[in-house]
């Protein structure tokens, strides 16, 4: 997987939702609905961002590509889950749409082991 691009675009996608929910939305959500969405778009970017860092670790020696790999995928199955679930939740009002947000939480929280674990390992050797 292109982890560079694969940030990019997500990046990209950061961008365009937050400036969606800014401007296309304002006005039509509540209190409620406006702080779920902006805390979406927060952690889209947080973890987009270190998504674009995974390719530059591997690329260091840092961490090995296969831990690259997981690290990517993990925040990026997290990016959708975790931050999609509240876009719509914010958006439509579905609450049940919350209970896939923890799955995409412990997707970043594993993205984030897995990246601690390895790159420790490869300091030892």
């Amino acid at each position: 997987m292109n982890w560079t691009a694969t940030a990019a675009i997500m990046l990209v996608l950061a961008v365009s939702i937050g400036a969606f929910g800014a401007h296309g939305l304002q006005g039509r959500l509540d209190a409620y609905s406006t702080g779920v969405y902006e805390k979406a778009v927060m952690y889209h970017f947080f973890h987009a961002l270190g998504m674009l860092a995974v390719p530059l670790l591997v690329r260091a020696r840092l961490i090995s590509e296969s831990a690259g790999n997981w690290t990517g995928w993990l925040l990026l199955i997290g990016i959708v889950l975790f931050s999609g679930s509240l876009y719509v939740l914010a958006i439509t009002g579905v609450r049940i749409l919350g209970a896939i947000t923890p799955i995409g939480g412990v997707s970043f929280i594993a993205a984030w082991v897995v990246l601690a674990v390895c790159a420790l390992r490869s300091r030892l050797s």
